[in-house]
């Protein structure tokens, strides 16, 4: 039996086996599981599956296996359950136990707050576009690289690069306003002509109120908004018009009213927030500096921990925007790289089969810039180790903010951003990953790992 196939069969044992899954998904390294009845969960036997790196309960179960595996075991579990990923089950087929049990889900759903619940849904946005940033970021990283060492831009293979890195760039709103009107069960090419209308050329050729418009105002911030208007505005048509003539009417009404509404509230609106954004973190890195780096990277792993961490992407993003590049992300990247210091540090003092295991396993993935298998198999466990994990990005990120290093691309971090950064600053963003390493290590070696606390990982 193939490794991912025996975690599959593992895990459905400790969830209550396959009639108790609801819904089947993943991001990149986490099993998303929605359950029909949440109470059939072992979650202190799924933590010690061979392969299961760390268990979050929030509004669904997920389950931290790392990335590559993730995509392998979610396929045998759709295999097993029938379930296509991303696909619900069927509510007739509920009995009255799984009912109760969802409407306790839906309970306590209601109660987590706002904040968490709007980030968990940008988060939710974006996260399905990570693999094109990924890949178009580091093209175009590359490709950049090579123009800064001398490379004419004009020969045929760099410019076929430079159009491959920065297709998905074009074509965000797009993207975005179709993954949000998705996302609050809309029709997805509303949601997606919500984003080109947004960022359509011809509008500086339009004037209102005397003033020519600007594509892009607002930023994905108006495009979030305007998709997410979009789905409100067509359930509420769709409740008047009749079935028959439905195809025509919602979708025509729908795009009439969100695309003036748009263009005359939303654009101003969200220019100004997107404004105030990108300003207000340029001058708290500018004034703040040393102090204001070591807080945001030292901070940033409680984001990660909750999973809110997705919520900045379209931060980065308007940062890319408005100024040409995100000096944040250089600085959160820093995060990440003191966990792996803590790990190495973790690694060298414990004697624990399990834990060095675990740390073998996820310390490559940590070397670029996916965190996840360190935060939850080995330092958030531990306790301590976390909080000098965040030390130790403080270290960095108070670096990266002194020398002003930033990246002209999102969707990675760790060693895999360094093409991404931009003004040659590559050898400073090297010193700040492995001034991050280093004092991840020390405060961890020195302070923050006794052996008695791996008896229990």
């Amino acid at each position: 039996m193939k490794k991912e196939q025996r975690m599959a069969n593992d895990i459905l044992q400790h969830i209550g086996g396959k009639d108790n899954v609801r819904r089947l998904a993943h991001c990149m390294t986490r099993l998303r599981l929605d359950l029909k009845d949440d109470s059939k969960a072992d979650i202190q036997a799924l933590k010690k599956v061979d392969g299961v790196m760390g268990v979050i309960e929030d509004d669904n179960l997920q389950i931290v296996v790392g990335p590559g595996t993730v995509n392998k075991v979610a396929a045998e579990m759709s295999q097993e359950t029938g379930l296509v990923v991303g696909e619900d089950a069927e509510p007739e087929d509920l009995t009255l136990e799984e009912r109760a049990a969802l409407n306790q889900s839906a309970i306590k759903k209601k109660n987590n707050t706002p904040i968490k619940n709007l980030l968990r849904r940008i988060g939710s946005i974006f996260i399905p576009l990570i693999p094109g940033l990924v890949a178009s970021g580091i093209i175009n990283g590359a490709a950049n690289f090579a123009k800064n060492a001398g490379v004419d831009p004009t020969q045929t293979w760099m410019q076929i690069l430079l159009v491959l890195g920065g297709a998905v760039f074009g074509s965000l709103a797009i993207l975005v306003g179709w993954n949000t009107a998705r996302e609050f069960g809309g029709t997805p090419v509303l949601g997606a002509i919500a984003g080109i209308v947004l960022f359509s050329p011809g509008l500086a050729e339009i004037k209102l109120f005397g003033e020519a418009l600007i594509p892009g105002r607002g930023g994905l911030f108006g495009v979030m908004f305007a998709a997410w208007l979009m789905t409100v505005v067509e359930k509420r048509v769709r409740k008047v018009i009749p079935s028959s003539v439905d195809i025509i009417f919602t979708s025509l009404i729908s795009v009439l009213i969100v695309g003036f509404f748009s263009l005359i509230v939303i654009m101003p609106v969200a220019g100004v927030l997107a404004d105030g954004i990108t300003t207000g973190l340029k001058a708290i890195l500018e004034v703040g500096g040393v102090v204001a780096g070591a807080i945001l990277a030292g901070f940033f792993l409680p984001l990660v921990m909750v999973g809110l961490h997705h919520g900045l992407t379209p931060i980065h993003l308007e940062l890319i925007n408005s100024l040409g590049n995100t000096p944040l992300l250089p600085i959160l990247a820093m995060a990440g790289a003191g966990q792996v210091g803590a790990a190495i540090a973790i690694f060298t003092k414990t004697k624990n089969k399990r834990l060095r295991n675990i740390i073998k396993g996820g310390l490559p993935v940590g070397f670029l810039g996916i965190g996840e298998p360190l935060l939850y198999g080995v330092t958030l466990p531990l306790g301590r180790p976390f909080v000098t994990a965040c030390l130790g990005g403080a270290v960095g990120g108070a670096f990266q903010a002194v020398m002003k290093t930033a990246a002209g691309g999102i969707g990675v971090s760790g060693l895999s951003l360094t093409p991404l950064i931009v003004d040659n600053k590559y050898v400073y963003y090297l010193i700040g990953i492995l001034l991050a390493y280093a004092f991840g290590f020390i405060f961890t070696y020195l302070f923050g790992f006794k052996e008695e606390m791996a008896e229990n990982i």
